[in-house]
């Protein structure tokens, strides 16, 4: 029996056209260009629906409701699908892919984001192959998780981040090797290893809009500046540090000012700057400070997926204490223990 995949297009370049203002994203033209692509009448190629979001997103706009659309409609269709295939915009796929990643609770089936850098349309678009190899992992029985596949890579999806605007292998997997790689045929990596089967039903756990932050620390940073945002209002930031978890001196003000943001029930998570290593508070002194005033070691996690993260476990209804405890466990494969 022929498999049958769920293709949502949300939006992003792969069916965009160009107008007076650049590229804007078009619905009935990317349904145009799919129908015209001789790969989806192969008889061996799965059967698939599309859904087209209204309205159609450029990625920078895709945040918290967004998120929980694309998780709505994957549950509804659900039972009925074998597979998905997330058409996106890739500023912020690794966003989503992450979110998605903790949202889709007990996933068994794949979940596969792609998108293009070139519209569809185009002569040289990389969205041919990325949404017809996209289409047949989301048809194979050795996927079940969220993943970004792009450039012949199929990556985890919450162990991605895009590295280059311009280049047609746009993300990449610092702390992970790809879980596949398109080349004449589709070739799964062992080392990679499989989430756990899920021991439960699926289910969807829906996002609130929590109140998060992001700090990247940078030579002479003004910690002052941010005061004035570190109340009892901020659930949890992301404290993107020096190499293994390293931060200016007590002298500079950060220190006292997340002390106070503890005390107040915030959640810092320290995630490194660098793309390859992990976090690892205590080795140096540089970050002895962190490690005593609570901060969560966030290990190699992407920031993107330390966000996602958090605010999974905040929806959750998870009191800050426990939302700590939770940051160092792996949860989806995000990170490594």
């Amino acid at each position: 029996m022929k498999k049958k995949i769920c293709l949502i297009y949300t939006g992003g370049t792969i069916g965009m056209v160009k107008s007076e203002a650049g590229y804007v994203p078009a619905g009935q033209a990317f349904l145009n260009v799919l129908e015209q692509l001789p790969e989806l009448y192969f008889p061996d190629f799965p059967d698939y629906e599309v859904i087209v979001f209204d309205p159609l997103l450029d990625s920078s706009d895709i945040a918290v409701d967004e998120w929980n659309k694309i998780g709505r409609t994957i549950a509804a269709r659900y039972h009925a699908c074998d597979g998905f295939v997330v058409l996106h915009g890739t500023d912020t796929m690794a966003y989503s892919a992450s979110a998605l990643s903790f949202m889709l609770e007990n996933l068994d089936k794949p979940v596969i984001f792609t998108g293009a850098q070139i519209p569809l349309y185009e002569p040289r678009s990389d969205g041919r192959d990325n949404l017809i190899t996209a289409m047949m992992f989301a048809a194979s029985e050795r996927i079940r998780e969220v993943c970004i596949y792009f450039g012949g890579q199929l990556l985890r999806g919450n162990r991605s981040t895009k590295a280059s605007s311009d280049q047609l292998l746009a993300f990449t997997s610092p702390n992970m090797v790809p879980l596949a790689t398109a080349g004449i045929s589709l070739q799964y990596t062992p080392a990679a290893g499989a989430l756990p089967l899920p021991r439960e039903p699926f289910r969807l756990q829906l996002f609130d809009k929590i109140p998060l932050g992001v700090l990247k620390v940078f030579p002479g940073i003004q910690f002052e500046l941010f005061e004035s945002i570190m109340t009892d209002k901020l659930k949890g930031v992301v404290l993107e540090s020096f190499g293994t978890g390293n931060v200016p001196s007590a002298r500079t003000g950060l220190l006292p000012l997340l002390s106070k943001a503890y005390a107040h029930g915030t959640v810092v998570v320290v995630c490194s700057q660098c793309a390859e290593g992990r976090v690892n508070l205590g080795t140096y002194a540089a970050s002895q400070g962190l490690k005593e005033i609570g901060a969560a070691d966030g290990a190699d996690m992407t920031t993107e997926a330390a966000l996602a993260k958090l605010y999974y476990l905040f929806s959750k209804g998870l009191e800050p204490e426990e939302v700590k405890k939770s940051i160092p466990r792996c949860l989806r494969g995000e990170l490594t223990e």
